[in-house]
């Protein structure tokens, strides 16, 4: 279940009706796709996966591509996997804690663990949006946000892709608000 909190104050929401409607004018959608996943409690419970693994995860949640192929027209998907001594988890980290923009929509269905975006509003208000397994979660292309891990650093997402290339980072420089607990 997703929990939105503002950065100003320690206000928490979790109705998800609430959560949405606060996301709606911006274009994020966010709704709850249970995770089960035929034969994938192993892969899942594992912190690490080597490619084969991954593979194999993708496979078991093909229903939810193939839902969402027809749904939205995806075409491809990849799965990422971030743990504590991920070698590249500092360089990852830093790159996508800092307010940006993206071409293209910005799509994660969260598989295990839990990981944080955060949005500016329209009237400039900043909020993070924490996710956990069982959340999906689509940003349209040129909504200013973020994305950081919570202290536990553990979430496989898997990512949809209408394009490839549309998610690189374009940088707002827009400060970045405090918010309790990150």
């Amino acid at each position: 279940m997703a929990v939105l909190q503002y950065a100003e104050s320690m206000q928490r929401i979790t109705d998800m009706e609430r959560v949405a409607a606060i996301l709606a004018p911006l274009g994020v959608g966010v709704r709850e796709i249970p995770v089960m996943a035929a034969g994938a409690a192993a892969l899942l419970a594992q912190a690490q996966l080597d490619a084969d693994a991954q593979a194999a995860l993708l496979a078991a949640l093909d229903d939810v591509f193939q839902r969402l192929q027809r749904e939205k027209g995806y075409q491809e998907r990849d799965l990422v996997v971030l743990y504590p001594g991920h070698p590249q988890l500092p360089e990852l980290d830093a790159r996508f804690r800092r307010i940006h923009t993206h071409e293209d929509e910005e799509v994660r269905y969260i598989v295990d663990g839990e990981g944080v975006f955060g949005f500016v509003l329209e009237d400039g208000a900043q909020v993070e949006l924490t996710v956990q397994a069982g959340d999906y979660i689509h940003i349209p292309a040129d909504v200013e946000h973020w994305f950081r891990l919570n202290d536990a650093q553990r979430i496989k997402a898997v990512r949809y892709f209408s394009a490839r290339g549309g998610w690189t980072p374009h940088y707002t420089n827009r400060a970045l608000q405090h918010f309790p607990g990150s």
